[in-house]
């Protein structure tokens, strides 16, 4: 299919882009790297009377070092998160999440601004930024504003922008040098979205979780933290992780749909869960139950 017929504008800055966002307000899309706005926009899902084009705005580009934390700009593309040396350093999880995002022609367009912004359940990079405890930075006529990524997504393809506001960049905390992190996925092949995923990170002690952040996604209308209480700030048992995961499976409302049945999908994340404590542990005798 086609895409229905819109207006375009091409921002000539972030606040040109504001501008044009303030005077249209949800009649208005912004086009970053296109990858999930046009086959939305093709397949009629969504009908935009204008398309904001903020591709050329160079500002929102790049990877910058800061005071215990990196800025990356909305801009930034999948490839260059993969290749950056700053993620392989301080954000690894990204870089191995990015790895599993459809497929290179995707990756060379898309940008990590517009995956967060899309909001899409099923996406890794929601999920990653919700485990590395990221902020994202929002700007819109009344200034600049930083929401947590636990509190930016709010549902399907629903965040905390509002109409006339712009992702700017995203703000990942550089970790202590004792953090590990996991990620994984079932999909049906590689580079379809995930069945269930899960993306953590996590700080170790003498071999004790002092901090856990699990998120699963594909598992309902957001990416999802649970909570893992009996595992931190003591031995790893398998009885603790039998708590964990049974706490886990009392927090998420698991969808039917036509990929897989709510059964399927506690399975595969009670599957999930076992293998990031046991891979993070480096404890073997965990894994008991943690195949699929």
């Amino acid at each position: 299919m086609k895409a229905p017929a819109f207006a375009y504008a091409r921002a000539t800055s972030v606040g040109n882009a504001i501008a044009l966002l303030a005077e249209h307000g949800e009649r208005a899309k912004l086009l970053s790297g296109g990858q999930s706005l046009m086959p939305a926009m093709n397949l009629r899902l969504l009908a935009p009377e204008l398309i904001v084009d903020i591709g050329a705005l160079d500002e929102l580009r790049g990877i910058q070092r800061q005071d215990g934390f990196l800025s990356i700009g909305a801009l930034t593309r999948h490839v260059d998160l993969q290749h950056s040396p700053d993620i392989a350093t301080h954000a690894s999880l990204l870089k191995e999440a990015i790895a599993q995002v459809a497929h290179p022609a995707i990756r060379n367009r898309g940008t990590i601004g517009g995956s967060l912004a899309h909001a899409d359940p099923a996406s890794e990079l929601p999920a990653c930024a919700i485990a590395l405890d990221a902020t994202i930075v929002i700007r819109g006529p009344k200034g600049e504003r930083r929401v947590l990524a636990e509190d930016f997504f709010l549902g399907i393809y629903e965040t905390a922008l509002s109409a006339d506001e712009l992702l700017t960049a995203v703000e990942v905390p550089i970790p202590a040098a004792n953090s590990v992190h996991f990620f994984s996925e079932f999909a049906r092949r590689h580079g379809d979205y995930a069945i269930v995923g899960l993306a953590a990170q996590a700080v170790l002690d003498n071999g004790r979780f002092t901090d856990l952040r699990p998120v699963f996604f594909g598992v309902g209308d957001k990416a999802e933290h649970v909570k893992v209480a009996p595992l931190l700030n003591t031995e790893v048992t398998p009885a603790a992780l039998s708590k964990a995961l049974q706490a886990m499976q009392d927090e998420l409302d698991l969808p039917e749909d036509q990929q897989a049945s709510g059964a399927m999908r506690r399975h595969l994340a009670k599957v999930l869960l076992t293998r990031c404590v046991a891979q993070l542990l480096g404890r073997e005798d965990l894994q008991a139950g943690g195949t699929a």
